[in-house]
Order: structure tokens, then C-alpha cells, then sequence
């Protein structure tokens, strides 16, 4: 089990937004993420800076490639990028952080 951290990008104005559309995230993307091996993602916002704060557990069996190339993570990505900083193609854009401490 990995946990890996990373950063996103809100737009100005969609703090709410934001929060009710993942408060009503769709079960199929859910299970899309449990499958390709994330067992435990939280996401917090800074509200000063608009920054989201990712964390994710990620099992051994993890793979990207079974998100990134979903339909339904390419809808989701879709549905969110009025909202957030995303590339071209609608992926939001992410920040790799390293982690530095970890207290268990």
C-alpha cells in the first residue's frame, strides 16, 4: 500500500460547487476507482488559495492507465472542468507532492 498526495486547482466562486457534486459523486465512478486499486481518497480545500489537497491509499495492483483511460473518469472530467484547472483534454491539472514526514 502506497499513499501518494497531490494538488488541484479551484476556479474563483465554485467552493460550494465543488463540494456538493462530490458529495453526490456517481457509484460508478467509485467503483471505477476501487477497482484500479485506490482504497481511500480524502480531498480538503484551502479556501484562501482555492488549492484542493489530494490524498490517496493506492493498493500494489494499482493502474493509472485503468483510470485515466475510463469513460466514466473521462465524464467525470468532463462534469468538472468548468470548475477546476484542467488540460486540454479536461483532465483537472495535478501537482505531485512529496512526502516529507508521516507519523504512524
Amino acid at each position: 500500500m502506497e499513499r501518494v498526495a497531490f494538488t488541484m486547482k479551484l476556479k474563483p466562486g465554485y467552493e460550494e460547487e465543488y463540494k456538493r457534486r462530490h458529495d453526490a459523486i456517481w457509484p460508478e465512478l467509485e467503483a471505477v476507482l476501487s477497482e484500479a486499486g485506490i482504497s481511500d481518497y480524502s480531498i480538503f480545500l484551502d479556501e484562501e488559495t482555492l488549492t484542493l489537497f489530494a490524498v490517496q491509499k493506492r493498493t500494489d495492483a494499482y493502474r493509472e492507465e485503468a483510470i485515466t483511460s475510463h469513460p466514466v473518469v473521462r465524464k467525470w472530467w468532463d462534469y468538472m472542468q468548468d470548475i477546476m484547472e484542467t488540460h486540454p483534454d479536461h483532465e483537472p491539472v495535478t501537482t505531485p507532492l512529496k512526502e516529507v514526514f508521516h507519523l504512524a
